[in-house]
């Protein structure tokens, strides 16, 4: 019924939790237990507090290279929470707060941006696939495991996330495709934070919405709040439940914003104005989601400046371990690719081998 009812052809977007953290929709509340709404809060300023620091650490020459996610905590979380432990995240690189949800830890998160190879190996039982840069083949990644599933007979759900700009990709149609012919598992959350790196997201693609693209794959779709994490908790949900059932994949449009920079690379200021950034700040997903738990009686100000010290306290103290980690070892940097190095790898490491020993590096 929730899908009928916010048909993308309808103009309608899901919202629950309006900018102020009021109900605006009682019978849509999901039941979602304090357990589970601490712990997305709780990620949530962990995740907040995370990316500042990563964007200091990296304008500081600590850090490689990051890409903020300020501004996306809900669109993430909201979607994530619903999920099962058993259920496979499968990401781009911009999600890292579905991935501390779901088990990876901020260690790891960093030592992936400092370039080491073993922030990508997280533990056997987090079904957390690693970060994902090329565009759009996670959807093919994640239409794969969905497939795995429905053959095996699993009770298991693919949950994968791409940007606004990457719905126009080949693989993004083709991963779709395929798990719309199949009815597999699987459930789409596009992030639209209104640009493709500098270009507006009304430049890049014709449809009024990006829901409405489900309608080609014969699949149901929805435009939702996305920094209302309710919402994207009752889509996803929903979504989830279709998928137990067989009914195939849902496609789900986060409609959000990336208040910083697409990555350390880009500067915003060159594309965009500073009022579309000061409305926006207006739309905090931390500010409402924690103004409801206030008013749950679940929260309350003292709590969370407590929060928010062992949370930087916690930050810090784990990029500093990372930190002091040591360097990447160079066989790591070429050995992952494949299972066996290949002679042209084989051919460049020796070279850099040698490069560094002229240097007088190890």
């Amino acid at each position: 019924m929730l899908f009928e009812e916010f048909d993308p052809l309808k103009g309608k977007t899901l919202q629950i939790l309006d900018q102020d953290g009021k109900i605006v929709n009682d019978k849509l509340v999901p039941k979602i237990k304090k357990d589970t709404l601490m712990k997305m809060y709780h990620t949530m300023v962990l995740g907040r507090i995370a990316d500042e620091k990563a964007l200091q650490f990296q304008r500081q020459g600590r850090m490689l290279t990051y890409a903020p996610n300020h501004g996306q905590e809900a669109a993430q979380l909201g979607s994530i929470a619903a999920m099962d432990d058993d259920d496979w995240l499968v990401l781009a690189f911009r999600e890292m707060n579905a991935m501390l949800y779901k088990g990876v830890t901020l260690e790891q998160s960093f030592l992936y941006w400092l370039g080491n190879e073993w922030g990508s190996r997280f533990n056997d039982d987090v079904k957390v696939l690693p970060i994902n840069v090329p565009i759009g083949s996670q959807i093919s990644h994640a239409a794969g495991l969905a497939y795995a599933a429905k053959l095996k007979g699993t009770k298991e759900v693919a949950i994968a996330y791409i940007g606004d700009g990457g719905t126009s990709h080949g693989e993004f149609h083709e991963g779709m495709s395929f798990a719309s012919a199949y009815d597999l598992p699987m459930i789409v959350i596009i992030q639209n934070n209104q640009y493709a790196i500098s270009t507006p997201r009304e430049k890049t693609i014709k449809s009024k919405t990006l829901a409405q693209k489900a309608i080609a794959y014969g699949i149901p779709g929805i435009q939702v709040d996305g920094n209302d994490p309710l919402a994207m908790y009752l889509a996803t949900e929903t979504a989830r439940e279709r998928a137990l059932k067989g009914e195939g994949p849902t496609l789900i449009e986060a409609v959000t914003y990336r208040m910083g920079p697409h990555t350390t690379s880009d500067n915003p200021k060159l594309y965009r104005e500073d009022s579309e950034v000061e409305e926006w700040e207006k739309k905090d997903p931390l500010k409402r989601f924690k103004k409801y738990l206030i008013d749950k009686k679940y929260w309350t100000d003292k709590k969370d400046e407590d929060l928010h010290e062992t949370s930087k306290k916690e930050v810090l103290d784990t990029f500093k371990k990372v930190e002091n980690s040591g360097e990447v070892d160079l066989e790591d940097i070429f050995k992952y690719t494949y299972e066996s190095l290949t002679p042209e790898l084989e051919k460049q490491m020796k070279y850099y081998q040698e490069f560094l020993n002229e240097e007088g590096a190890k």
